[in-house]
């Protein structure tokens, strides 16, 4: 069975940007220097476990803060152009191994629009990855409209990934370092960010945009009857009136990959909520295990063609790969 893996992270060290994230990550020292050998790399340790787990394609993308925390926008826009121009040479001499998704400058949206149609159109990437917030400012805001309408002027996904750098503090998790991370809070506010996309109208401004959440969804297929209940209770006059239920909106707009949460019954589960074309395959290297990803995908309690789709072919629909 082939197997496109959607959520696979590297790093450039070639930035100026402070974009591991090393430091905001409370787990073993072990790991810590596990992850920071393998991200920068591509053929020592990443090809071969590619190979050993029968993962036939990695959509690679920056690690998490990538350039999102960076203040300056000068320096975000030419770091995002030198991730992109290394992340196309890497594919060049690895085309059947690898695709990628584009750094997105977010703290200029008209410059970012214009990276993005760079990336897909002369550097062959199929799509981007931002990672949650982008120092504080969220893509529901009216500056975005530029990147949303290039996004479905080219009909390609924005991922939109977990940042390890909080926007604002939450006093329940104080003292908890441990929930201040993927545990908890990571997906929780990057379901927050598309809460706030899907609320905020700009499915409904831009019908053809796409997202992909990761981790499952961050948690949010599990909770989407009770999300279009309440919104149904809302007082018309202080909340947007949308075109849709909240739910109505995974499938068209927002597809989900199983990043981090090799678990059958999660696997299901969102299936029966948003549908088996909605759901992609995906590891989260070097953070995850491949071989634990792999077999997981293997043994889903799925018939042979559904489970074809989440293995690679609602990969090469969505983002319009070569199959």
């Amino acid at each position: 069975m082939k197997l496109i893996a959607l959520e696979e992270a590297f790093w450039y060290d070639g930035l100026s940007s402070d974009g591991l994230p090393m430091g905001h990550i409370p787990v073993k020292a072990d790991l810590l220097a596990d992850w920071r050998r393998k991200l920068p790399d591509f053929t020592e340790f990443r090809l071969p476990e590619m190979d050993e787990h029968g993962i036939d394609v990695q959509v690679l993308s920056l690690t998490a803060p990538g350039i999102q925390m960076q203040p300056d926008p000068d320096v975000a826009v030419a770091d995002a152009r030198a991730a992109n121009d290394f992340l196309a040479t890497v594919i060049g001499e690895h085309p059947d191994r690898f695709q990628g998704l584009a750094a997105l400058p977010l703290q200029d949206p008209n410059r970012a629009a214009a990276e993005l149609r760079r990336a897909v159109e002369e550097l062959g990437l199929c799509g981007a990855l931002v990672n949650d917030h982008t120092v504080g400012h969220y893509l529901d805001e009216p500056r975005y409209e530029p990147v949303w309408e290039t996004l479905q002027d080219l009909g390609v996904p924005l991922y939109i990934h977990p940042n390890p750098v909080p926007s604002d503090e939450w006093h329940v998790l104080q003292g908890y370092p441990s929930l201040e991370h993927a545990t908890f809070s990571w997906n929780h506010r990057t379901a927050g960010h598309a809460l706030r996309l899907i609320f905020g109208g700009v499915f409904d401004r831009f019908p053809g945009a796409r997202i992909i959440l990761g981790h499952m969804g961050e948690f949010l297929p599990a909770q989407l009857f009770r999300i279009d209940a309440r919104y149904r209770d809302l007082d018309p006059a202080q909340q947007r009136q949308l075109k849709k239920l909240p739910s109505e909106y995974f499938g068209p707009n927002i597809a989900i990959t199983t990043s981090g949460v090799f678990s059958h019954s999660a696997l299901t589960d969102a299936i029966q909520a948003i549908g088996v074309d909605n759901v992609l395959f995906s590891i989260d290297y070097p953070y995850e295990s491949s071989g634990q990803a792999a077999e997981f995908m293997r043994t889903a309690p799925l018939a042979p063609a559904d489970k074809e789709r989440v293995a690679h072919a609602n990969a090469e629909r969505i983002l319009r790969l070569k199959s």
